[in-house]
């Protein structure tokens, strides 16, 4: 099998086991039970060719099998071939030709987990928690996740009406998209008020070279004295793990930022930052929503745990398990949850999610009540954070603080088209003031 990358991306339990030494007479039982299993299934695969209604061909129950297989596991693992291959690769590569749309399935219905951002379902005002039921029309109940992901996907230029159910309106709306080529510009870079902003939108290919040189932009912009950065991971459904890695390390000097641990207790990697820190120390935000998964919640998770960075936002999304894809053949590949990651300090967001330092509210978007938001804790199947460790992270979800009372019609008057980016420049001002403008005090503490 060849390797072709290691993902930490959003869309049973299968880690932490111990070994157990096995006798002969043992691992002999375990054959015979499993070739007794195996005989079941060739039972079944043998009726169904012989007496199903129609002809069946034996590759789409092979395949059937194995996409049954891999959905018992977790919503992550899964096998691909054909276009759905190729969609895989191009994905990775950050560039296909769709509507813009981390998608994930419940209870037979696609959900949407997160629009990513200058993308045409985000400028339409898709949002997390948002169900799709039809596509023209056609309803999209029933099918399984790679194929509704294949129909929302089309040629750039293409037209197409989605049919949206979003908690808390009465009834569905249709929405009307034009499909386009989906170049993820992985990160994007400002200076406002002096503050050097980074908003990261995927972490493809080259997302970690891009940072860093838009923290050189941004030095450069301001004259070689920004007041700090914040970087936005708002949105931000992950991607490749070494991007996520050379992200982080670009804030760090020093120290882990991230570990996975295997099956076996002897399969741990771990991955250090490099001595450097291209934000020279000064004060850093890190912003997180519902839709920051998995390779954004390294990144927030390493730079919270070193105390480089405040967290701000809302509860991330709580991916914290690591896919292999394998090509396993011409034009065929296994994605293969692998490992589970861990911060610095040693703890699994798995299902649990990064819980930010402040916690604020998108008070700018007029639904954020009523909306009912996705995370991995609400996939089927999910992966706890540790073998036979409940979920106690979902049961305590913070109060936003009080003084967060001002409506979205409040803010518009008042020009403020996102609270959260507002109010984070306006705390790094004040952090920037309060160390006179240079290292932050978490990095001089050091």
């Amino acid at each position: 099998m060849k390797l072709i990358a290691r993902l930490a991306p959003p869309l049973a339990v299968v880690g932490a086991l111990t070994l157990i030494p096995m006798t002969a007479s043992t691992l002999a039982a375990s054959e015979a039970d499993t070739m007794k299993e195996l005989d079941t299934f060739m039972d079944v695969f043998n009726q169904v060719r012989a007496s199903y209604v129609d002809p069946v061909d034996d590759h789409v129950l092979i395949k059937g099998a194995i996409d049954g297989m891999l959905a018992a596991l977790d919503p992550h693992s899964s096998y691909v071939e054909g276009s759905d291959y190729n969609q895989l690769r191009t994905t990775t590569d950050g560039n296909y030709g769709g509507l813009g749309l981390s998608v994930t399935m419940e209870d037979g219905a696609v959900k949407v987990i997160t629009p990513t951002e200058d993308t045409p379902a985000h400028r339409a005002g898709i949002k997390a928690g948002d169900f799709i039921t039809h596509l023209d029309g056609q309803l999209l109940y029933g099918l399984d996740l790679d194929e509704a992901v294949e129909k929302m996907r089309g040629p750039p230029g293409t037209r197409t009406t989605v049919t949206i159910v979003r908690p808390g309106r009465d009834k569905p709306f249709d929405v009307a998209l034009t499909r386009a080529k989906i170049e993820l510009r992985p990160v994007k870079w400002e200076v406002k008020d002096g503050v050097g902003i980074v908003n990261i939108n995927t972490f493809s290919g080259n997302t970690g070279a891009a940072v860093e040189s838009a923290l050189t932009a941004i030095d450069k912009a301001t004259g070689g004295k920004p007041l700090g950065y914040i970087v936005d991971l708002r949105s931000n459904p992950g991607g490749l793990l070494n991007e996520a890695v050379r992200v982080s390390d670009a804030f760090l000097e020093r120290g882990e930022i991230v570990s996975e641990r295997g099956r076996n207790k002897r399969d741990v990697q771990s991955w250090s930052a490099k001595p450097g820190d291209l934000a020279k120390g000064l004060p850093v935000i890190v912003l997180v929503d519902v839709g920051s998964a998995s390779a954004a919640e390294i990144v927030a998770g390493a730079l919270q745990d070193h105390r480089r960075a405040i967290v701000m936002g809302e509860r991330s999304f709580g991916k914290g398990s690591v896919q292999g894809v394998s090509e396993i053949g011409q034009g065929k590949a296994l994605r293969l949850t692998i490992a589970r990651y861990y911060t610095p300090s040693g703890r699994s967001v798995q299902a649990g999610g990064i819980d930010p330092d402040i916690l604020v509210p998108q008070l700018s978007d007029p639904d954020y009540k009523e909306r009912k938001v996705v995370r991995e804790a609400d996939l089927r199947r999910h992966l706890v954070s540790q073998e036979g460790v409940k979920d106690e992270l979902l049961e305590k979800d913070s109060s936003p603080d009080p003084r967060f009372t001002a409506t979205a019609a409040d803010l518009k008057k008042k020009g403020v088209e996102d609270f959260q980016l507002d109010y984070a420049i306006r705390t790094l001002k004040r952090l920037s003031a309060a160390t006179g403008g240079g290292a932050s005090v978490a990095a001089r503490s050091r």
